[in-house]
């Protein structure tokens, strides 16, 4: 009986991502197949006012590695990506549909995908309920547990966890709970598309050794309001100044308001700094071998990491301590990026000759698995004894930043309000007390205000 052919549907949603896939394959991370499909995903809020992934500067570099390549959104038009998932009854006639539509006949289907545990990853899975499936993250979240519980009949079909080695020593949490084995995509295979991708972006009119500040677009994600993110924007240029930068170069979120460079313009123009805004949506990476930068600044960006580790560029964080304490719930799946950059970056505000970092790459493991039991005790059970050992020796002022003591008292962990003291939230008379005392207080700051 002949065997049916192989075919692997890898699917991208970034240049980044597309580029990791790119990596692994030149490694020879993938058994050899038939045909290798690319299934372009945009997940931006408006993908229609939003560049497709195939148009970007590079893509073209990265296309030839695949024989064909789809698209997600044209699939499920006018659904979004992120909003769609098929009926439990409607998969058998979808997977039909999508096997007529790509012409994959009655092929043997492999799943290559990111972001398992939500959509369109999530709804790929379902679809073809026999493929055995691939992740790959192309950031720091896979260092941090599942978001979610996920569906057995998808979980116990994945096979590996691929990733790229931002944090050398640090064992990716993510997907642990199916025993799926983490294999790390050679860093000199990522770092060589990175440098077929160099001249890409046309002419960028960029002064090297300057500082790159990296914008994320933070309050689409809800986490911060816009007025705060401008700040925080205003905030790098001004940490780099002190730094003693005179020149800046600020790539914005390809999705932020043009506003938000306006106002830095002012700033720069009034601190009289030169300020170059690139409007051309390349990868951090690429300006790190155009421009050569003498200093990388940003909040939790991924590109911090990618700057220290694989291009061993002096980098700056700043906001970090915001986020960690405007995150809601504690849940929420950026937790882990931003733990690990407050803990591995140094502070943009650290004026020393040698910035330190809270934490090294070989430390960093407990807390880790300290902040992944927290967000998600009952899917890491296991990881309880770890959470206890580090926060038993380690909680200090500088790492309660990554906890938040309502958690530590629910899971009964070690920096949980002592138990005689327990009754005082519940108790009415403290309560009244509190709010008399709070409005007293407001009383007299109004009065110091106008008096």
């Amino acid at each position: 009986m002949p065997t049916r052919p192989r075919t692997q549907i890898f699917m991208a949603s970034t240049l980044y991502g597309a580029a990791t896939l790119a990596a692994a394959l030149d490694a020879d991370c993938f058994a050899p197949a038939d045909r290798r499909l690319l299934l372009l995903s945009n997940n931006a809020t408006t993908p229609e006012t939003t560049a497709s992934l195939d148009t970007m500067p590079g893509f073209a570099r990265l296309r030839g590695r695949f024989d064909r390549v789809l698209s997600w959104n044209e699939t499920i038009s006018p659904f979004h990506p992120g909003g769609w998932s098929p009926r439990p009854d409607d998969v058998p006639l979808w997977e039909r549909h999508l096997r007529l539509l790509w012409g994959l006949g009655d092929d043997h289907i492999e799943l290559v995908v990111e972001s398992i545990q939500v959509n369109p990853a999530l709804a790929i899975a379902q679809l073809f309920p026999d493929a055995p499936i691939d992740v790959y993250a192309d950031g720091l979240m896979s260092y941090g547990p599942t978001r979610n519980k996920l569906d057995p009949l998808v979980g116990t079909r994945i096979n590996r966890l691929l990733h790229l080695d931002l944090v050398p020593g640090l064992t990716p949490l993510l997907l642990t709970e199916f025993e799926v084995e983490a294999q790390t995509v050679p860093t000199d295979a990522f770092t060589k598309v990175l440098s077929e991708l160099s001249d890409t972006g046309g002419e960028l009119d960029v002064p090297e050794g300057a500082a790159l500040l990296l914008g994320q677009y933070l309050s689409a994600l809800g986490i911060l309001t816009p007025e705060e993110e401008e700040d925080l924007h205003v905030r790098m240029v001004r940490g780099a100044v002190e730094r003693g930068h005179r020149e800046i170069v600020f790539k914005p979120h390809p999705s932020a308001p043009a506003r938000w460079s306006t106002l830095l313009e002012r700033e720069a123009k009034k601190l009289g700094i030169e300020l170059t805004v690139l409007d051309s949506p390349v990868l951090a990476e690429v300006l790190y071998q155009r421009m050569r930068p003498a200093l990388v600044v940003g909040c939790f960006s991924t590109a911090l990491l990618t700057a220290a580790t694989f291009y061993d560029l002096p980098t700056a964080r700043t906001g970090t301590g915001l986020l960690l304490e405007r995150l809601t719930p504690y849940q929420n799946s950026n937790r882990v990026p931003v733990t690990i950059v407050d803990a591995l970056v140094p502070d943009l505000g650290d004026r020393s000759e040698r910035p330190r970092a809270l934490a090294t790459a070989e430390s960093i493991q407990g807390l880790v698995a300290a902040v992944g039991y927290a967000m998600q005790h009952q899917i890491y059970p296991q990881l309880r004894p770890a959470a206890e050992r580090y926060l038993a020796a380690h909680l200090d002022p500088y790492t309660w930043r990554y906890f938040k003591r309502r958690r530590l008292t629910a899971l009964a962990l070690p920096g949980a309000i002592p138990s005689q003291l327990s009754f005082i939230p519940r108790n009415a008379t403290v309560r009244r007390v509190a709010r008399r005392a709070r409005a007293v207080q407001r009383r007299l700051k109004k009065r110091a205000a106008f008096g």
